[in-house]
């Protein structure tokens, strides 16, 4: 049923962009049957698309005039992006199957897509010879209606889940499955890279009116822990890439006097630690004194004989 819509997809995009085309030339692009793209044009024409078919020589295959999309609704840099966001499933999806279907699209449209790629996204990440199959596996459970088991690991150990997958999610540079979690009875967002061992099962599962994800920064990190913290001059750089150039003021000795809040004192001592002697947690008093005790106990394991 994807490829089916997908090829409508292209083929009304190609009527739309070119003056008139024929069933064989759509075949030949779309590699089927010349019967299954008079199909797909009986289709167009049910959704409310007026196509027109002539006949003999000169005819072919055309949008009835008046109906004909006028191309400066969507203008070149409106377009590249669009292709820039399909080609950026390629990097995970493990083919190049989205770049195939966007080369069929593209066909007679170089007049208003032209020059180079100016966006170029990368979704896929070190473990994606493993992340492609995940994704691939849960897809097809998502348009099979059926059930996916995984092992995860979390912070609180490790277990067996089944689930019901609605949404995959790519958020916070992640990706994530969103479903109905039966071991938990609870939507969950579980992510992928924490998940082993996925597989679809043969069993289906009646869809439920599944809410979308609440993907808000408050909603998934509501705060609750007031953080002080000095850091060194040359550690700017990384608190603009975690929290934004305001996130602190200079002190007087110079160093950066970092305020915010955090949601959860176990990551916090985490980040603060991944600064070495380049930070200095003020409050709270708490990871103050995480950190010290877990300094101290890792200057006794490399003490030297």
């Amino acid at each position: 049923m994807n490829m089916k819509i997908d090829r409508l997809i292209g083929i009304l995009s190609i009527l739309l962009q070119k003056e008139k085309t024929t069933a064989p030339e759509l075949a030949e692009m779309f590699e089927v049957s010349r019967r299954t793209i008079h199909r797909d044009i009986e289709d167009l024409c049910m959704a409310g698309i007026p196509i027109r078919t002539e006949q003999g020589a000169g005819g072919g295959i055309s949008i009835m005039e008046g109906y004909r999309m006028d191309r400066t609704i969507l203008t070149s840099k409106e377009l590249q992006m669009i292709l820039a966001g399909l080609r950026s499933l390629d990097s995970v999806s493990g083919s190049r199957y989205y770049a195939q279907l966007m080369e069929k699209i593209q066909t007679g449209s170089s007049e208003f897509i032209s020059g180079r790629d100016s966006i170029l996204i990368d979704l896929s990440s070190w473990y994606r010879d493993t992340l492609s199959l995940k994704i691939e596996t849960i897809l097809n459970a998502i348009e099979d209606r059926h059930l996916v088991q995984f092992r995860y690991y979390s912070p609180s150990g490790e277990s067996s889940r089944t689930a019901e997958p609605y949404y995959l999610v790519f958020h916070w540079s992640n990706w994530y499955l969103w479903g109905w979690c039966r071991d938990r009875r609870d939507y969950r967002l579980f992510k992928l890279n924490r998940m082993d061992s996925v597989s679809e099962t043969e069993q289906e599962y009646v869809c439920q009116n599944a809410p979308m994800p609440d993907l808000s920064t408050e909603k998934i990190f509501p705060g609750g822990i007031r953080v002080k913290a000095l850091f060194a001059p040359d550690m700017k750089w990384r608190l603009v890439e975690d929290f934004g150039p305001h996130c602190f003021t200079v002190a007087d000795d110079g160093r950066l006097l970092f305020s915010a809040d955090y949601t959860d004192l176990d990551n916090l001592v985490t980040w603060l630690m991944t600064f070495g002697p380049k930070a200095e947690v003020l409050e709270p008093v708490e990871a103050r004194e995480i950190i010290r005790r877990t300094a101290e106990e890792t200057l006794q394991r490399y003490k030297e004989d």
